[in-house]
């Protein structure tokens, strides 16, 4: 599914028009990146937890030419899926 697709489903199932829910969808992971920003957790209970989590600097190897080079330290989001979407899963 992607982002149209999504918005459609939104829009139904919401009883609200594509416009609406496409600025509803927007704001949603708008303020889930404002939030990751702040190293702050966004928890939605039985859905899941988004998260940043700080990967050290290390080295790796340039596959091209078999270089060691060095990777920065970068911040990554995570995300951690609720009891009810692992139990809808499965």
């Amino acid at each position: 599914m992607n982002k149209a697709e999504l918005i459609d489903v939104v829009a139904e199932a919401a009883d609200i028009s594509k416009v609406q829910a496409g600025r509803a969808l927007d704001a949603f992971a708008n303020n889930i990146i404002v939030a990751l920003k702040k190293n702050d957790q966004v928890t939605l209970v039985g859905f899941g937890t988004f998260g940043v989590r700080k990967r050290a600097a290390r080295s790796g190897r340039n596959p091209r030419t078999g270089e060691t080079i060095r990777i920065k330290a970068a911040k990554v989001p995570t995300f951690k899926p609720g009891k009810a979407l692992r139990d809808a899963l499965n």
